[in-house]
């Protein structure tokens, strides 16, 4: 599997700010930016990893998750979840996430590149790719069995390379997880595509949250995200406006901001390594930002969220 092993550092522990990016790197052999493999695969070779403690990263692709068997557990954006039998986990690029030590969980597991869906399939798929959508998602009773099906039968896909001719391989490949993932996106706490919206906006917002999901620790300013998306500021900030009510900047400092709670809050890290994992050159900085935006500091943020967890 293309998943590279963690790193820690020097010291043999990984630092706050030790979060690698992980870029879709498939074994040779396989085609194109989709792999399908199972959960027991994974961890089967995969047993060397310390788990204790694990080491959180990021991938610039999707992991999809179906429990068929046993129970998971994974952190995703420092929040731990427990997925269950019939349950997806999906982790969207750019989310931090840690695998937990290996337990009874088993099921096909699907890895995939944003761009291997067809343009009309993403825009319809744009709520459930989203990176506000839910990290775990409880099928419609009704979609249950035929998702399960689907996904057994791309693995088995996936596993077929050499039985049939390149382009058509992957062509099947692609249309079964495009199928998947339209009959996923019935599932409850998935908001509907709204039809009335711009579509080349719309398309402009969603890359502009796929680059700030990547980028929002060291990239800060409405002009980079343009330069990075190839259009100009005004074009973004009218997307931006269109999708949320809010300027690119406001998202940007939102984003922070959701992180820093994160971080403060349910993983426990102290305000200076939150201040250097965010981009901020000087703590105190990061306290007036902080401060600014949620009425305390992140010292008392920390200790109020401390003392509820008791």
């Amino acid at each position: 599997m293309m998943v590279g092993k963690r790193q820690p550092n020097a010291s043999g522990r990984t630092g706050p700010r030790a979060v690698p990016l992980y870029v879709f790197q498939p074994p040779v052999g396989t085609p194109y930016g989709l792999e399908v493999a199972t959960i027991e695969d994974f961890f089967g070779q995969h047993d060397d990893w310390p788990w204790n403690p694990p080491y959180p990263g990021r991938a610039t692709f999707h992991y999809l998750i179906l429990v068929t068997e046993g129970g998971l557990r994974h952190d995703v954006d420092h929040v731990t979840r427990s997925v269950t039998r019939g349950q997806w986990l999906w982790v969207r690029p750019g989310h931090a996430q840690c695998w937990h030590p290996p337990g009874t969980a088993r099921g096909p597991f699907i890895l995939f590149e944003p761009d291997v869906l067809t343009p009309g399939t993403a825009r319809l798929l744009a709520p459930l790719t989203s990176h506000e959508a839910p990290a775990v998602l409880t099928p419609h009773p009704d979609d249950a069995v035929w998702l399960e099906q689907t996904a057994l039968q791309l693995l088995d896909e996936h596993r077929a390379l050499g039985r049939r001719p390149l382009e058509l391989h992957h062509a099947l490949r692609r249309s079964l997880l495009e199928s998947l993932l339209l009959r996923l996106a019935n599932a409850p706490g998935v908001a509907p595509a709204d039809p009335t919206a711009d579509t080349g906006r719309a398309a402009t917002y969603g890359r502009f949250r796929d680059a700030l999901e990547l980028h929002f620790r060291d990239v800060h300013r409405a002009a980079d995200y343009a330069e990075l998306l190839g259009c100009s500021v005004r074009t973004l900030s009218r997307a931006a406006r269109d999708a949320t009510g809010n300027g690119v900047r406001e998202l940007i400092d939102e984003r922070r901001l959701l992180e820093a709670r994160r971080l403060l809050g349910v993983a426990r890290w102290d305000a200076r390594a939150v201040a250097a994992h965010l981009g901020f050159t000087d703590p105190a900085n990061f306290g007036r930002f902080f401060r600014d935006r949620t009425g305390v500091t992140p010292a008392t943020f920390a200790a109020r969220e401390a003392a509820t967890d008791r």
